[in-house]
């Protein structure tokens, strides 16, 4: 007896061992190479890159460290991060809860939220062409710029949108990226000087006429901030992290947590990047300060893998994580449904989250229907609603060679090759 008790105890052990094949990664070696490679020739410091499934399962981690510029560094899914425009998808998304609960409205007018906004004026040519519609090949014609009123309501699905007329220090347009360096946004010390700030600055489009990416979701979380009396810290740790068991998403950084150095390319090398040399706002960027009061909800938060892998499954579970619902499921449907770039053959943007259309099929980068976004130091998302899994690749750098901007889609290509065989 003792010894039938012993034979079906180790054929439960032994089942109970077995690894359950991987649907998604069947060859983990083929994408630790595509990760090697980039850090290998010099691309970047380092790259982490994670998959899991919708119950939080990792199918696949990997991390390519350069020790020469990241000496006895250890890099996993509970690295922190700065995100950036990453950033973007949290703030639109608690926007949408606080829409759910009717605090705000997609048609609201934001002078409703932001008075100090009530002037705001649209900047043109000499030729009055607003900025926006500057040609690219020859943004100088946009100097000296004037000034007109807006012709135009702005709302909140303008902000959503991209669509309302705020802008980065990046237009390439000299008089006016000078103009928003001066005021050095993220030296705000809190929200209402950095309302302040902008009140002074002219939109570079009157709002709805066409798309402008730029500080937009900024000024959503500062919406989000006027309609509730809490700051974006507060919100997002009181509606989301916490409930949803989210650890590994905020503003602040942790208590005795270093962030990773900032690394540039510019010079064909990477080094350490030059103070102001990471110029989308002028001369300073976030600080991630536990002292500072200031949240921009369009850039300054961080993240690990691991956190920012959970607030992915929360939209795949169609906006459920951990038995609590933050968002309906009609929600985040319309987060991922058409809104603009509707005649972009690549595919569409939902709500500042990109839907990937057929040709990433046929380039062998991806597949149709993934929703993608991605942050200003190399950090890249996508969720595979069909599939069920979210990925998210990881790194912190500024000025990448041009052939390492190759790397999302090298890695992307080679998982889903295999998949789509």
């Amino acid at each position: 007896m003792l010894a039938l008790i012993a034979i079906v105890w180790l054929a439960l052990m032994t089942c109970s061992k077995q690894q359950v094949p991987n649907p998604i990664v069947s060859h983990p070696e083929v994408l630790d190479s595509v990760l090697n490679h980039y850090v290998e020739e010099g691309y970047y410091p380092f790259l982490y890159a994670r998959l899991e499934n919708k119950a939080g399962e990792v199918l696949y981690e990997h991390s390519a460290i350069n020790e020469n510029l990241l000496p006895n560094t250890t890099i996993d899914g509970n690295s922190w991060i700065r995100i950036w425009s990453m950033s973007k998808i949290v703030t639109i998304s608690l926007v949408l809860d606080l829409m759910e609960e009717g605090l705000l409205n997609l048609s609201d007018p934001v002078t409703k939220y932001i008075p100090e906004f009530a002037n705001l004026q649209v900047a043109v040519s000499p030729q009055g062409i607003p900025l926006s519609e500057i040609a690219p090949d020859n943004p100088v014609s946009g100097c000296p710029f004037s000034l007109v009123p807006s012709d135009s309501t702005m709302t909140l699905l303008h902000l959503i949108n991209h669509q309302a007329g705020f802008y980065y220090a990046t237009t390439n347009i000299p008089c006016l990226d000078s103009l928003l360096a001066e005021k050095n946004l993220p030296t705000a010390k809190n929200s209402q000087e950095l309302i302040n700030r902008l009140a002074q600055m002219p939109l570079v489009q009157h709002p709805g006429s066409r798309d402008f990416y730029g500080t937009n979701t900024t000024v959503l979380g500062l919406v989000a901030e006027r309609a509730t009396g809490k700051n974006l810290q507060q919100l997002v740790k009181e509606r989301l992290t916490d409930p949803l068991h989210i650890k590994g998403l905020q503003y602040d950084l942790p208590e005795g947590v270093t962030l990773l150095p900032r690394f540039s390319g510019k010079d064909t090398t990477i080094r350490q990047a030059y103070a102001g040399e990471l110029d989308i706002f002028g001369p300073d960027v976030p600080d991630y300060d536990t002292q500072h009061e200031l949240y921009l909800g369009g850039e300054g938060m961080i993240a690990t893998a691991d956190g920012y892998a959970d607030f992915l499954r929360m939209l795949l579970n169609e906006g459920t994580l951990n038995g609590y619902l933050f968002l309906n499921p009609s929600t985040v449907e319309d987060i991922h449904a058409p809104h603009s770039q509707l005649d972009n053959p690549y595919g569409y943007n939902g709500y500042n989250l990109w839907v990937s259309g057929d040709s990433m099929r046929i380039n062998q980068t991806g597949d149709v229907g993934l929703w993608i976004g991605g942050g200003y130091e190399g950090t890249h998302f996508w969720i595979d609603p069909h599939r069920e899994f979210v990925a998210v690749i990881m790194t912190q750098m500024f000025w990448v060679q041009p052939e390492g901007y190759q790397k999302d889609d090298a890695f992307r290509g080679a998982l889903y090759r295999s998949l789509l065989k």
